[in-house]
Order: structure tokens, then C-alpha cells, then sequence
């Protein structure tokens, strides 16, 4: 049998030189992709005026968003890189090397000091209240002043199209209610104004509502109210056009609305247990449980609403159905008639699913 022939020198140094330049392009890659992909958690990190990229790379590397300072280093030389700016950060473990000094080269918009506003659907004016005294230096009475003010709810009427001198009515409780649209929103520090969040919220309402401004504008308080209600009887568009068709069925057949979540809000009561048959039937502008309030609907929004609550009040659908009733999983079950009302609501306590 013929002997295997002995690579040369030449060969075997060429050989060794080859998987060296694997091995470091395999590292090379691999260094400049994500520490952790699933890590998401914030990691603050500070850059100095004058730091050098080669110090950028150690102070990244001990902050673990990086695994390689000297991988860093090469990458910032051979990819064009513009100046890495100063200041303060918050980068994230999922961020590739490239991500991360996309963020250097941008410049820091990290703000210690500011505050976020997450403003929820289905929540009130007080609700809202609550979180900017808890996040600002307001105390509660001073921001349901501002919400109150209906001097200062005349100039917001010059201003914002879809507010109307409906929201004056000397019933309503708070003439914001239901106009602050839900979403997050940022300011730089707790000294923010009130009337600045205000001004703010008002700006995204508008650019959220702009268009349905056609639709909206025939008669914007009526629309908003109605949103506001099915924004807490529905669980999305489809339930909610239904139930907004049926409270214009029942309005039309000369019934009151029956909203229990508007008996809820007249009172100013949270829905957290069930009301007494003399609070349910209470007069007051809110409450369409009212005998008072046959084919009426309330005075004014009862909570701020979602896009899909206002896409449900301008397109109701058409049915024959004047009931409906949900159950403590969000199931919601149509009749045409209060016999069958009735025994819809038996049914559902029966089986143990009544929502209190």
C-alpha cells in the first residue's frame, strides 16, 4: 500500500494561517451580535466628555453590552463611525454592537428626571388626576381645580375642533371627561404644568380623531359619549357596534338607554360591587337608569375612550335586539325581548358566571 504523502512546510503554515482567520472571523461575528437577545433590562451607562473609543469599549465591556472591547475598537475602524457623543444612556443586553453605536453616534436623550404619563382607556378625569398628583408636584385638589376651571375650558373650546360648548353644561361633572385620549405620554421633570399635560393630551386627541373629523364634527360630544359608555359595556369594535345599535333601538322605542356603567359614574362610584335598586334609579343627568331619562342620553362622557369604542359609535350595526347582558368572562349575550332578558341573566348566575 502506497504511503500517505507528508503535507510540505509551506502547506501546513497556510493551512494553520487559514483556520486562524476562520476562528477570527467566527469571533469577530460573533462578538459584534447581541451579549443576550432575551435581555431587555435597562443597563444606565455613562460616557464622559473626552472619553476615547477604546475606553468607550471597556466601559461597555464592563457593563456586560458588549464582549469584546477590542473587537469594539476594530469595528470603529474599519465600519465608518461617526463622533460617539457623550452623555448619559440606557442601552440593553439585545442590542447588537452596531445598535449600540448607532445610539453613541446619535447622542443621549436619556432624561433622569423625566416623567411618564400613561393615561388608560376606560379611566376618568379623576383617575387621571390621581396619577399626574402621584407623578408631578401637584396635590390632587390642585389638578381637579385645572380639570374644573370652565374659564379655562372656554379658551381649549377656541382651540380643539371637536370641543364644543356642549362640555359647559353646568351638569357635567368635569367638561374634560372623555376628550383626553389614552396614551403614554413624557415630560421633562415633575414641575410640569397641568395645563402643559392638558395641552398635550389635547394635541394627541386630536391627531387621533382627525380622521373621523368629517364624521365626528356633525356632533363630536355625542359621538365621544356614546364611545365613552360601550368603551366599558363592549370588549372590542365588533361587541361594541352591536351594543351601540341596540342603545339606539332602545332610545328609538322610547326606552332609556340602561347602561349600568353610566349609574356608576353619575354616583362616582368605582364598579367594584353592585349598587342598590334606589341607586340604580336615582335621577341624575349621568344615569340612564333614570325613568327620567327615556330615550336621553347622558350629559356627557364617562371615561375616556379607545379608537374602537369611536369607530363603534359612528358605525353601529343594525340588529333587532333591545338587551344584552355580559357575563363575568366578557361574554355578551343579545335578546329582543325582557322575558328573554330575564332568563338570560338566570342562566348566567346559574352557571356560576354573574359578574358579581
Amino acid at each position: 500500500m502506497e504511503a500517505v504523502k507528508k503535507l510540505k512546510p509551506e502547506f501546513k503554515i497556510l493551512l494553520v494561517i487559514g483556520l486562524v482567520i476562520i476562528i477570527l472571523i467566527i469571533a469577530y461575528f460573533s462578538s459584534i451580535g447581541p451579549v443576550n437577545i432575551t435581555n431587555k433590562n435597562n443597563i444606565e451607562v455613562e460616557i464622559k466628555p473626552g472619553t476615547s473609543r477604546s475606553e468607550i469599549g471597556n466601559i461597555l465591556k464592563e457593563k456586560k453590552l458588549i464582549r469584546s472591547s477590542l473587537v469594539f475598537k476594530i469595528y470603529t475602524v474599519i465600519v465608518p463611525t461617526d463622533n460617539l457623543k457623550a452623555g448619559t444612556y440606557i442601552l440593553h443586553q439585545n442590542m447588537s454592537m452596531r445598535e449600540i453605536i448607532t445610539e453613541l453616534e446619535k447622542g443621549s436623550k436619556y432624561n433622569p428626571n423625566l416623567v411618564v404619563l400613561t393615561f388608560k382607556e376606560g379611566k376618568r378625569i379623576t383617575d387621571y388626576a390621581k396619577l399626574i398628583a402621584n407623578e408631578t408636584n401637584h396635590d390632587y385638589e390642585e389638578v381637579i381645580e385645572v380639570f374644573k376651571d370652565r374659564e379655562y375650558t372656554k379658551e381649549l373650546i377656541n382651540e380643539y375642533w371637536f370641543l364644543t360648548d356642549k362640555i359647559l353644561d353646568s351638569n357635567i361633572y368635569y367638561p374634560l371627561e372623555g376628550y383626553l385620549f389614552p396614551d403614554t405620554y413624557h415630560f421633562d421633570d415633575k414641575d410640569v404644568e397641568v395645563k402643559e399635560i392638558i395641552k398635550k393630551v389635547l394635541e394627541e386627541t386630536d391627531n387621533k380623531l382627525s380622521s373621523y373629523r368629517t364624521e365626528l364634527s356633525k356632533d363630536s360630544h355625542y359621538y365621544m359619549t356614546m364611545a365613552s359608555i360601550v368603551e366599558l359595556e363592549g370588549t372590542n369594535t365588533t361587541n361594541r357596534k352591536m351594543i351601540v345599535g341596540i342603545f339606539k333601538n332602545r332610545m328609538a322605542s322610547g326606552m332609556n338607554m340602561g347602561s349600568d356603567v353610566t349609574t356608576y359614574y353619575g354616583l362616582q362610584k368605582a364598579m367594584t360591587s353592585d349598587l342598590s335598586t334606589e341607586e340604580f334609579l336615582r335621577d341624575n343627568p349621568y344615569n340612564t337608569r333614570s325613568v327620567n331619562m327615556i330615550g336621553k342620553m347622558p350629559v356627557g362622557p364617562i371615561c375616556s375612550s379607545s379608537l374602537s369604542s369611536i369607530e363603534a359609535s359612528l358605525n353601529p350595526t343594525d340588529s333587532d335586539y333591545l338587551f344584552f347582558v355580559a357575563d363575568k368572562n366578557g361574554k355578551i349575550y343579545y335578546t329582543r325581548t325582557n322575558k328573554e332578558h330575564d332568563q338570560k341573566i338566570a342562566e348566567i348566575k346559574e352557571n356560576g358566571d354573574w359578574i358579581w
